[in-house]
């Protein structure tokens, strides 16, 4: 896949020490991912590197807005995320990505690329059912909440009274049966 550049560090020039990033993150990102769940993306990024002689240490904050579609209704809402990831580059003699919390990178590489950090930990971050707030409390107006509604198991307690009371008579002896033991 390929990279992209504003998400790439470099760390050759900078001194020992902590260094902050700011990122805007948006939709567009995530099209690059080819992650077309989202309506639309407002997230902020802060990304704190601490320099160290062997390696270097990233810690990714982010906070903001995603528009995704509600699992039950399929209206469209706002989930808020927040989240933290942390991972540390170690140089070696070989680019190693296998571990997710260690990244290890050709010694004399002088930048580093975290869009894919980025993305995992947004993606994981988010809740696994998405539910409209409305749904929750019961504010929501829907179609699609009155039809589950209507269409629920416990809805129609009448009609299954009444389904139970005409049975067919041919039955009737078979049930004498399941009572005989």
């Amino acid at each position: 896949m390929r990279e992209l550049k504003e998400f790439t560090i470099p760390f050759v020039g900078l001194k020992l020490g902590e260094h902050h990033f700011d990122f805007k993150i948006d939709n567009k990102f995530f099209k690059h991912f080819e992650y077309d769940e989202f309506n639309d993306v407002n997230l902020g990024l802060d990304v704190l590197l601490d320099k160290k002689t062997t390696l270097l240490e990233f810690t990714l904050s982010y906070n903001g807005i995603i528009n995704v579609f509600c699992d039950v209704t399929n209206e469209p809402f706002e989930e808020e995320i927040v989240g933290d990831y942390h991972f540390v580059v170690k140089f070696g003699d070989e680019f190693n990505n296998e571990n997710e919390d260690l990244l290890i990178i050709p010694h004399g590489s002088y930048e580093v690329n975290i869009q894919q950090y980025i993305y995992e930990s947004v993606i994981l971050s988010l809740p696994t059912r998405r539910i409209h707030p409305g749904v929750e409390d019961g504010t929501l107006k829907s179609d699609i909440l009155d039809k589950l509604e209507e269409l629920s198991p416990g809805a129609n307690k009448e009609n299954k009274s009444t389904s139970t009371d005409q049975t067919d008579p041919r039955w009737d002896s078979l049930k004498k049966l399941l009572n005989d033991k």
